[in-house]
């Protein structure tokens, strides 16, 4: 009976030894992963030929530094929030700011908490932190006298945190999302790739489930919750999904993965909102404003959803004729590991 009792408890040991080493990995991976390094802005809108305010977005206890850009010599006008991705900061989307100024739209850009000129957080970020700063990002640019009505626009981590904001506000008019993740899970699992650790699938996938749900643990997260996928079901206005066809951050399928739930809630509503998408030849994960396309469809895109303010075409051709050239790139290809 007892040498039956003593195998049981080796054999339980056993099982248990690899969810030790599995937690154990998800714990180091929260540390290396959470907390992204800041790279405040080197240039202001002003150092690319915009008029610019300097103000300060409040979200959830937190004061994030903003600008806000007016367009046509600020008159009334729809606007549009610019969220940036991972480890990077306000100024990276400058060139966003140029051909949509150009095409009419007022817009606001600003420092997600723990990246940019913000101080560091003493618990880890997720999406769902670039969704709340989104969201307040958004309340504040509704809230001028020059904004009428107001859109998200949102680049990799970014572009999770328009469409969580999308899905938490209705007055949101529309979501541009470049080169999103489309999932917590999935995005764990590429950081694994990107990181080039020799796991295969029938390990890789349990485990970024296991990390995952402990990376987003010390915030209180549901991961349900903070994922693109469920909150772009959620969301009822138009929606353009952009991607690099080579992109090898967050590859493409992430973005047909989006489509796919977008439209899938949207099955039998003649009335529904289109849900567009805009797959970049030759784009990789970032710079995809450099696209001439990829500025007319944008500019086409927000101009049909605000009915103006100017005239599609009008648009298109203004974001076209526009230097959206990159500023140097500081973002990280969430190299957590």
């Amino acid at each position: 009976m007892g040498r039956n009792i003593r195998r049981a408890g080796i054999a339980a040991a056993a099982a248990a030894a690899p969810l030790g080493l599995a937690y154990r990995f998800a714990l180091a991976y929260r540390v290396r992963a959470g907390y992204p390094r800041r790279n405040p802005p080197l240039l202001t809108p002003a150092d690319v030929g915009l008029p610019f305010e300097s103000l300060v977005v409040e979200s959830e206890g937190t004061s994030l530094p903003a600008w806000f850009i007016p367009a046509r010599g600020g008159q009334p006008g729809p606007g549009v929030v610019l969220v940036h991705g991972w480890e990077s900061a306000r100024d990276r989307t400058l060139p966003l700011a140029l051909f949509l100024n150009a095409a009419g739209f007022h817009t606001l850009s600003f420092d997600v908490r723990g990246n940019g000129a913000n101080p560091a957080e003493p618990l880890p970020l997720s999406a769902g932190e670039f969704g709340a700063d989104t969201l307040a990002a958004f309340r504040t640019l509704l809230d001028r006298a020059e904004v009428t009505s107001a859109a998200v626009a949102g680049h990799s981590m970014g572009a999770i945190g328009a469409i969580l904001a999308g899905a938490a506000d209705p007055r949101v008019t529309a979501i541009v999302a470049t080169s999103g993740p489309a999932d917590p899970y999935r995005l764990t699992r590429q950081t694994f790739r990107l990181a080039h650790l020799p796991i295969p699938d029938v390990v890789a996938y349990p485990l970024a489930w296991l990390t995952t749900r402990v990376y987003v643990r010390p915030r209180g997260h549901r991961v349900a919750d903070i994922s693109a996928a469920n909150a772009i079901a959620r969301y009822a206005g138009p929606v353009l999904l952009a991607h690099g066809e080579l992109d090898t951050v967050v590859p493409l399928s992430h973005m047909e993965r989006l489509a796919g739930a977008a439209r899938a809630a949207r099955v039998g509503d003649p009335t529904a909102a289109p849900v567009e998408i805009l797959v970049v030849n030759g784009g990789l994960h970032s710079w995809l404003y450099e696209d001439p396309g990829y500025r007319a469809t944008v500019a086409t895109f927000l101009t049909r959803a605000f009915g103006g303010p100017l005239d599609p075409e009008d648009a298109a051709a203004r974001a076209v004729e526009t230097d959206a050239e990159r500023i140097p790139d500081i973002e990280s290809a969430f190299d957590a590991i």
